[in-house]
């Protein structure tokens, strides 16, 4: 492709996670099987909800929409992925590898701002229960959720529009197991200091605005709890919440780790194995 701007691209070859042979049924039986669970337990979720009218509260549409983004997070990435493990070469077009990238994004950068609202229900749920219903009325709530996909979209979009500007003609492998910003943009032959440059702002406003909303708002519920009596209520509601924080670390550290890594100590091969984390762990 040496030579070929952009409009000539017409296919990438995507690495995958492994090159060993020996590992790749393995890796595909275990990438099937928590694919499997993430579909039936994500739409359970969104069908479940849907169909009980006694779970039609705002938390419980924050944790449909919440599910609905996993499920699609996960489809975006996981099919061409377990394809990978059982083909000799993983070919993608140029226009599907584009589609890739702005459907993760636009689910990536929902499942950042949801995580961030579902934090913010939980502290008026604690912190202010009188207020809550008045606060966190059902309009609010669709509007919180309405406002998260705008969020996802626009990002996207800006991100995937810039993405078309850059002329690939090095070698057509993404060492990566699906279109992603970096990997893409070290096959590119232009300048990509605006790509860059975008992947700091966006990235920053994506991961560490909603990570300190989250952060303040288990600060006051976790000194809410502290200050019940009981210790079996201490217990409960530290049950309850304890997942929604382990999901919370799990993916905004991961994301962190591959996007603000200085590209001086960054490693591609570790920044797979961190992918998977918020591509296919937290869905699951």
């Amino acid at each position: 492709m040496s030579g070929e701007n952009n409009s000539s691209v017409t296919e990438f070859i995507l690495a995958g996670l492994s090159e060993q042979p020996e590992l790749q049924l393995r890796l595909f039986l275990l990438f099937l099987g928590i694919y499997v669970v993430t579909v039936v337990g994500n739409l359970g979720m969104t069908t479940l909800i849907g169909l009980s009218s006694h779970l039609h509260t705002p938390m419980y549409y924050f944790l449909s929409s919440l599910s609905f983004i996993d499920f699609c997070h996960s489809t975006v990435i996981t099919p061409k992925m377990l394809v990978n493990f059982v083909t000799e070469k993983n070919i993608i077009s140029y226009p599907e590898c584009m589609t890739q990238l702005y459907f993760f994004l636009v689910f990536a950068i929902a499942e950042c701002h949801m995580l961030a609202a579902m934090a913010y229900d939980c502290y008026m749920a604690i912190c202010s229960p009188l207020l809550y219903s008045v606060i966190i009325s059902n309009k609010a709530c669709f509007s919180l959720i309405l406002e998260v996909y705008i969020i996802g979209l626009v990002c996207a979009s800006v991100h995937t529009g810039c993405m078309f500007r850059v002329q690939f003609c090095k070698f057509d492998v993404i060492n990566h197991y699906f279109c992603d910003l970096l990997p893409l943009l070290k096959l590119s032959c232009s300048s990509i200091y605006v790509n860059k440059l975008l992947i700091l702002c966006v990235g920053a406003f994506n991961i560490l605005v909603p990570s300190l909303t989250i952060l303040c708002s288990y600060i006051f519920i976790i000194a809410s709890i502290l200050h019940i009596r009981s210790t079996e209520g201490r217990s409960k509601a530290f049950s309850t919440y304890s997942s929604h924080m382990l999901v919370v670390v799990i993916f905004f550290g991961s994301a962190a780790f591959m996007y603000f890594q200085p590209s001086s100590v960054s490693s591609m091969d570790q920044g797979k194995v961190s992918s998977v984390f918020y591509t296919i762990i937290v869905p699951c």
